[in-house]
């Protein structure tokens, strides 16, 4: 399965970046450079994913329009894809 959520960047004031999932409740990443917090924020959304999964009745959010996101100054969206295979006994 792919989802496709997106990631809010900021720069952060004593270096790095960080990403925050507005759609993923407290899912975040840090990074000290930009393919840095890419690739944890992908980490983080496959993990919040992954936990979402296993819960007897998973209920993952919609995404939201970037349009929809209220960016601050030094903010942007990127999108995060996430590849997850379902467990054996799940018929993807």
């Amino acid at each position: 399965m792919r989802f496709i959520y997106p990631a809010v960047i900021s720069e952060k004031a004593e270096g790095g970046f960080h990403a925050r999932f507005p759609d993923l409740c407290m899912c975040e990443a840090d990074g000290d450079s930009m393919v840095e917090v890419l690739r944890n924020a992908t980490n983080a959304a496959f993990d919040w994913i992954d936990l979402e999964m296993n819960e007897d009745e998973p209920d993952l959010p919609a995404c939201t329009a970037h349009g929809d996101i209220e960016l601050k100054e030094n903010e942007t969206v990127r999108d995060i894809l996430v590849i997850y295979r379902m467990h054996q006994g799940w018929d993807e």
